[in-house]
């Protein structure tokens, strides 16, 4: 492994780095490559912070994240909230990045003058446009088979980084987002015609369902075309005693492991259950999977409203995108072109202490099977728990999640799985309020890359000219972000919420780290490189004014920040500097940090007379050393 040093030099000093668009090879700005070299004592413990992790190896406790008895760090605090309002304009920007994702001068007055759960509440009933409808708006449910919309996924991509940096309903966003970490879809997964308008369906559904209930939420995953691919509920079959075929066990399994109760039994707080030798208890066994998979045959997508057009190119025949949108059904009139539905079990199935029995309507079969799962002990800390770990902290003390569990429970109106219940209950605890919290060295998370990288969009005021949103896959570790929305490489999501560093101070501590599972050597690296090119050129895109893929004479940095209010700051560093350490960290920025930020863009010259280009140096150089410290990449 690289020194510390080392890989901070080589990230400052290679203008050639490979990354995945041509805007990473452009010449970056001397003055901005050194203050990157005076980066050492801020890189160095961004790099100690992220040391130890990486990849998918070893350290998992368990895939439901039940691995640490006690939840992690428990703290003793009164039931109800404490702190009702911020107390300082800091207060209200962690608030506010937790709630969403970026914070900005205007919405920390809010927050401060409404209150938390007044600014809440107003945040819950705003909605946007759909990813469906910025799809069509583009022109990309064009049937065309030169451009083959229907065969690519990079719409789909452009599509969610649209959403996410651009949507005036961030709360909602914020949450579809984490619950896209649950309730996992892929879309490097789908592989049929309309994928990325299957993966916008997917997307709106998720969005749409944020602030529901939880039962409905759950019944729109299993139903959903795009998860019908993904996790071979679409065309599954009854078991045929003749050629030995059972039905797929696929979706069964993992809606109960990922989506709704877990592997282990658990307490109202998230800690696990015991048996008398003191080993944790199997939330289900092989026979559960095999009798719930039988509730989950003969469903197909709606094909009712297709329309097929022959497009001239290749001579292909394509539906239209409806399907893709429209929930799966049991019912044969609409799986076209079979007329007869020989494909449900008829059998009985029995799980979980629930016996739907033999010849029941297959849609009061999956009903019943949905409810017995929502209505679970377990259901309610196991998703809670999680929902913390995306949004606060990754150790939340059991009490804070019984508090949550109490929430999804009772709404407080006897209603169970109220999402807008559990939201609150989750960011306006105390042990997500508390200022004095953000000092516990056990509490906060680390920041992944996606939401970095949208926090630094929004809060800079990130457009595009054309309105292309050219964005593209950023999985690659070495060249991208290592990460990019709805591209995990599997049902078990980027990360396991149980996923502990191995051999780490947090191993020895029993804590977890979820998105340390991202964090390795190629990863930070390629962190940075990105960064350090998109903060000051932009992103780079080919034909910004054509929906589809190509080279005109319009290449270029189509996608840039504006930096309107820092560039009012860039002939003050320490006012400069105070201001991202507000709007990027929440004020967590150490004197020593800021200091050593303020040192290092001051060697860049800026005087009043300055060009445009310089003052630009000075201010993404400060960005960029603040969004690659430790203070900045672990959020409290």
């Amino acid at each position: 492994m690289l020194s510390l040093n080392d890989e901070v030099e080589t990230v400052a000093t290679v203008p050639g780095a490979t990354t995945a668009t041509p805007s990473d090879h452009a010449d970056r700005p001397d003055s901005t490559a050194s203050a990157l070299r005076r980066l050492s004592p801020v890189a160095a413990a961004a790099l100690a912070a992220c040391g130890g992790g990486g990849g998918s190896g070893g350290g998992s406790v368990n895939v439901d994240g039940s691995g640490v008895a006690g939840g992690g760090v428990v703290v003793d605090t009164p039931v109800g909230p404490s702190f009702t309002t911020a107390g300082s304009d800091a207060d209200a920007a962690r608030f506010l990045l937790q709630a969403q994702f970026s914070a900005s001068t205007s919405e920390i007055a809010a927050v401060r003058s409404q209150g938390y759960r007044t600014w809440l509440n107003a945040q819950m009933s705003r909605t946007s446009p759909t990813g469906w409808d910025w799809l069509n708006s583009r022109g990309y449910d064009q049937i065309d088979g030169t451009t083959r919309y229907y065969d690519n996924t990079y719409p789909g991509d452009y599509m969610i980084w649209n959403q996410l940096f651009t949507s005036t309903d961030a709360v909602r966003k914020r949450v579809a987002l984490a619950l896209s970490e649950i309730f996992v879809v892929s879309l490097s997964g789908l592989d049929f015609s309309w994928r990325s308008h299957a993966i916008a369906a997917w997307w709106d559904m998720l969005a749409a369902n944020a602030f529901g209930n939880h039962r409905t939420l759950l019944e729109a995953v299993t139903l959903n075309p795009a998860m019908g691919w993904y996790l071979n509920t679409k065309g599954n079959l009854k078991e045929n005693p003749a050629t030995g075929r059972l039905p797929d066990e696929n979706y069964a399994r993992e809606v109960m492991q990922l989506f709704s109760i877990g592997l282990v039994e658990l307490n109202a707080d998230g800690t696990a259950k015991l048996d008398a030798d003191g080993h944790r208890i199997d939330s289900y066994r092989q026979e559960d999977v095999s009798n719930l998979a039988r509730v989950f045959t003969g469903y197909d997508w709606d094909r009712t409203g297709n329309v097929n057009t022959v497009e001239p190119t290749q001579n292909r025949t394509i539906g239209n995108t409806l399907f893709a949108r429209l929930p799966m059904t049991s019912d044969p009139t609409k799986h076209l072109p079979s007329s007869t539905n020989t494909k449900h079990s008829a059998l009985a199935a029995t799980f979980l202490g629930t016996t739907i029995e033999a010849g029941t309507d297959p849609t009061v079969a999956l009903r019943r099977a949905l409810d017995t799962l929502f209505n679970h002990a377990n259901t309610p800390p196991f998703f809670c728990r999680q929902m913390i770990q995306r949004l606060v902290t990754s150790n939340p003390s059991a009490a804070y999640v019984g508090r949550v569990s109490a929430a999804f429970i009772n709404n407080g109106s006897g209603v169970r799985g109220d999402l807008k219940a559990v939201l609150r209950a989750i960011l306006l605890d105390d042990e997500a309020r508390d200022p004095a919290r953000v000092s516990n060295a056990n509490g906060g998370k680390l920041r992944e890359p996606i939401l970095r990288f949208v926090q630094w969009g929004r809060t800079f005021g990130l457009s595009s000219a054309r309105g292309s949103w050219k964005i593209g896959d950023q999985s690659n570790a070495a060249s991208a972000l290592g990460q990019s929305p709805l591209r995990s490489g599997s049902v078990f999501n980027f990360f396991r919420p149980g996923y502990v560093p191995p051999q780490t101070a947090m191993a020895l501590d029993g804590l977890v780290a979820p998105e340390f599972q991202l964090v390795n050597e190629s990863s930070v690296g390629g962190y940075l490189n990105r960064m350090q090119n998109v903060i000051r050129n932009g992103i780079y895109v080919n034909a910004p004014e054509l929906a589809q893929s190509g080279s005109t004479s319009n290449n270029g940095y189509d996608i840039k920040a504006a930096y309107t209010e820092e560039l009012k700051l860039v002939l003050d560093p320490v006012a400069l500097v105070n201001r991202l350490n507000l709007l990027l960290c929440a004020g967590a920025l150490s004197d020593a940090t800021r200091t050593t930020i303020v040192n290092a863009i001051s060697t860049i010259t800026v005087t009043s007379t300055s060009t445009d280009d310089v003052k630009l140096n000075r201010v993404c150089a400060a960005v960029l050393l603040v969004m690659s410290g430790a203070e900045y990449l672990i959020q409290k």
